[in-house]
């Protein structure tokens, strides 16, 4: 987490140095808090287990409750955005196959203790086709395309085999899509975003749609839903999941 913020400050502090407009121009400030819950499966060594776990049914992960935040800066007709989105999902199941991993022999029944751990960093550019923000109910549909810093880290152990084995993939993940906005001013405002990426084993779907409130112009309150399709097929580690769940926070705009 505190990685992810020394990302987002030190972004903010290179936006204000590279643009001497900036004073003239929309910023947005967000920090919220998420709760996400995973559905999937996930393999770890095509030496080791090779037949996919069922992240519900066989490892039985909790849902991530962690914590978010948003740089945005709007600039004319574009929009850039700056996130950080830490996920962790955590549990504890049996292994339905014999097999082995790295060397290490299991049977079927095991207990295995299991962890998920993906820090999100994403860098945005959107260019508004239509971008009506001067006037009262306000209309914004643009193309955005957005580049995903995914560092992934699945782990494994077994206090019993003497298990204790990790995977660990850094992986960059370009997405297309589009956004959009429909507001009344600054009072109340509904944002949609969506992108998808897919090239050779990997993939990720990245949607969300999320409801403003400012009681006063430079402050409000943020909820949202997000859901992620995300399939990764490198090296030694598979992973497919589907992530979603509500998400809330506190902005700040200038």
């Amino acid at each position: 987490m505190l990685n992810g913020l020394r990302f987002l400050f030190l972004t903010l502090v290179m936006l204000f140095v590279a643009s001497p407009t900036l004073a003239d121009e929309l910023l947005s400030i967000k920090a919220g808090y998420q709760m996400l819950e995973p559905e999937g499966s996930i393999a770890v060594s095509d030496h080791g287990f090779g037949s996919k776990l069922d992240v519900d049914q066989d490892l039985h992960l909790n849902d991530s409750e962690e914590l978010l935040a948003e740089v945005a800066l709007q600039l004319g007709d574009s929009r850039l955005t700056f996130s950080y989105l830490p996920i962790e999902f955590s549990g504890s199941g049996t292994i339905p196959f014999t097999g082995s991993y790295n060397g290490q022999a299991f049977n079927s029944g095991d207990h295995v203790s299991s962890r998920i751990k993906l820090d999100l960093y994403d860098a945005g550019y959107t260019y508004y086709l239509i971008n009506m923000d001067d006037v009262p109910t306000r209309f914004q549909l643009g193309i955005e395309l957005s580049v995903k810093i995914a560092d992934l880290d699945v782990e494994f152990s077994d206090s019993i085999t003497g298990l204790d084995e990790s995977d660990s993939l850094l992986v960059p993940l370009p997405t297309l899509g589009i956004r959009s906005r429909v507001a009344l001013g600054d009072l109340v405002g509904i944002s949609l975003r969506a992108g998808y990426f897919e090239y050779d084993e990997n993939s990720i779907l990245d949607a969300d749609i999320q409801l403003e409130f400012s009681p006063i112009p430079n402050a409000g309150i943020f909820v949202g839903y997000r859901f992620f399709d995300l399939d990764v097929d490198e090296q030694d580690l598979y992973v497919s999941l589907e992530i979603s769940g509500p998400y809330a926070g506190l902005l700040v705009r200038f």
